[in-house]
């Protein structure tokens, strides 16, 4: 039941968190303030101009066209007051509204950057887009852009209560009486629409999710013949957003003719009310004459307009919360961070020794147990094994993507927790299976971890990796554009630039995950031959699935169910009649 309330009522935790945003743009939004009650008080007083000038019409006898004049002047005097200053107030909230919004979104972006890997792996691509994109524009349209209308409506309301309580005190309490009505059918229907926003933020983050792998997987989706079943998952979570949204926008629609009925009725009880006054004491000297009535009435509908434009924010509002929460849990996941004491510049010399290793992403179910190895440096050590030993989360360790659950990988004898991420990475060079390219050129992919290497270091490294003379054929060359998702290379291609792109950073030690898999047969040796001049005096790591490539490496490493079953050279393995010339003879025949 508790948490049943706690999902329809106004969210005034994340709320604060969106103030304390402000909180360096408070003398602005004070001046803002300032320039927006300028504005109001101008635009209010026009009313009472426009009720002297009826006076002046109706008066008996001969109409005073002097006092009509007057008051005309004053008017346009006061609309073009009203105008600029409302003009500048907005400006200035506005450039506030879009700063916050910028810093917002850099302030995620630089969180995700900052979070563990795990925290990345246990979202969907689509539901991180989502929050950056989806609920920091929800959090602009629903919040920061309403910010003008809101401080106007305020301001407006205490105006207008001034200016009737100078016409009229009785008058106004009738308006007085029948406001908090208005405010609580706005607060109850505010308040019930929260939960739906933020089923409808969800639902959109799903939906998104769904889109971007339908996207990416569009060519493995067709090859299966799957596109209908795709379609209908698309349009059953396009249903699920749509009952959410026509729920949300139903909901929050009913303020405004909620609140208009109400105000209705007020301004008929303010015009009865008036009219007998004027009826009772119109010929009294400073009574309610039929131009101040007007004004009053005016000033009416002016005092519950802003309830209502209020009221259709707040409903607004509701997604901005419901966004911003999703933002701000983002932004408080604790960041990935190391012991004060890491050592931030270690040039390792190569030698790996991994100690009595257990590590699970699930702690419930254990893959990696008691894993032990010493690399020396300058080595070439090959992981093999089935799918699913243990081989790419050996490689995660290494790169301490993840940190082990017990037992230690040291570099040069220092544990690489005592060392930083950036330098444990620094230290270290990979290709992975699964290849990765920027949207940019080629020149800048190569470059990425060399960004200040000259373009004659950028062919060389290309060369080395048998990628130049495709390269060269490209239509700008190595000025070409390209990215992860443009077609015009193939996935080996790819992969032939993201070796070029080790090649030319030459780390001191080098993890290859499956590097070449998408190259031929042909291309392949050539890289291998580059690889070999590469390694040359490097400790490295090579995930292979193909063992014929990694016969001449100088131990291989062979992996069962998260445990090192066997290890030596080629010829030692083969000698021993264990799993690793099960696997070789079934590759070789």
């Amino acid at each position: 039941m508790a948490d049943r309330r706690s999902n329809n009522r106004f969210d005034t935790r994340t709320v604060g968190k969106l103030l304390r945003l402000l909180k360096g743009d408070v003398a602005f939004i004070i001046l803002a303030l300032l320039i927006s009650l300028v504005s109001i008080v101008a635009s209010l007083y026009i009313n009472v101009l426009i009720g002297r000038a009826i006076d002046c019409m109706v008066s008996e006898g001969n109409v005073d066209f002097a006092g009509v004049r007057n008051s005309c002047v004053i008017i346009a005097v006061c609309v073009v007051i009203s105008a600029v200053f409302a003009y500048v107030s907005k400006m200035i909230l506005d450039r506030i509204a879009f700063k916050t919004v910028k810093r917002f979104r850099d302030s995620l972006f630089g969180k995700i950057q900052r979070v563990s890997v795990s925290y990345i792996d246990s979202h969907t691509p689509g539901d991180m887009i989502s929050r950056l994109i989806n609920d920091i524009e929800q959090i602009s349209d629903g919040m920061i852009l309403s910010f003008a209308e809101l401080f106007s409506g305020v301001v407006t309301i205490a105006g207008t209560l001034v200016f009737m309580f100078m016409l009229d005190w009785r008058i106004t309490l009738i308006v007085l009486f029948a406001t908090p009505f208005t405010l609580l059918v706005a607060r109850f229907i505010a308040n019930s629409t929260y939960k739906y926003f933020t089923r409808q933020t969800k639902d959109n983050a799903s939906l998104t999710s769904a889109v971007e792998e339908s996207i990416t997987g569009i060519s493995v989706l067709r090859a299966f013949s799957m596109e209908d079943r795709r379609r209908a998952l698309l349009k059953e979570e396009g249903e699920r957003l749509k009952k959410s949204s026509t729920s949300a926008t139903f909901f929050s629609s009913t303020v405004m003719p909620t609140t208009r009925i109400i105000n209705g009725i007020i301004y008929a009880a303010v015009g009865v009310a008036g009219a007998l006054t004027v009826i009772k004491n119109g010929s009294v000297p400073g009574g309610l004459t039929v131009g101040l009535l007007s004004s009053f009435l005016a000033y009416a509908t002016r005092f519950s307009t802003p309830f209502n434009d209020i009221s259709g924010v707040m409903a607004e509002f509701q997604g901005a919360v419901a966004g911003a929460k999703r933002v701000f849990d983002v932004l408080e996941t604790p960041d990935e961070t190391d012991p004060e004491d890491s050592l931030d510049d270690v040039e390792s010399k190569g030698g790996v020794l991994i100690e009595n290793v257990d590590f699970s992403y699930d702690k419930n179910v254990p893959l990696i147990k008691n894993f032990n190895l010493e690399a020396k440096p300058g080595q070439r050590v090959a992981i093999v094994g089935p799918t699913g030993c243990g081989k790419t989360t050996f490689i995660n360790l290494l790169m301490r993507f993840y940190d082990v659950d017990a037992g230690s990988i040291s570099i040069d004898g220092t544990d690489v927790r005592n060392i930083t991420r950036d330098c444990v990475h620094r230290n270290y060079g990979m290709v992975l299976q699964e290849t990765w390219l920027r949207s940019g050129t080629v020149r800048d992919n190569i470059a990425m971890g060399r960004p200040g290497a000259t373009d004659e270091e950028i062919e060389q490294a290309a060369k080395l990796a048998h990628a130049h003379s495709f390269i060269v054929k490209l239509p700008d060359g190595y000025n070409t554009e390209v990215s992860n998702e443009l077609a015009g290379l193939s996935y080996g291609q790819k992969q032939l630039i993201c070796i070029a792109r080790l090649m030319l950073t030459s780390p001191p030690m080098l993890i290859l995950d499956e590097a070449t898999s998408s190259i031929d047969t042909r291309t392949e040796i050539k890289v291998q031959s580059g690889f070999k001049k590469l390694m040359r005096g490097r400790t490295s790591f090579i995930v292979a699935h193909r063992l014929s490539t990694i016969k001449n490496c100088d131990l291989i490493v062979v992996m069962r169910d998260g445990k090192i079953e066997e290890q030596g050279t080629h010829e030692e393995l083969l000698g021993h009649e264990g799993f690793y010339k099960e696997l070789y003879e079934s590759q070789n025949n």
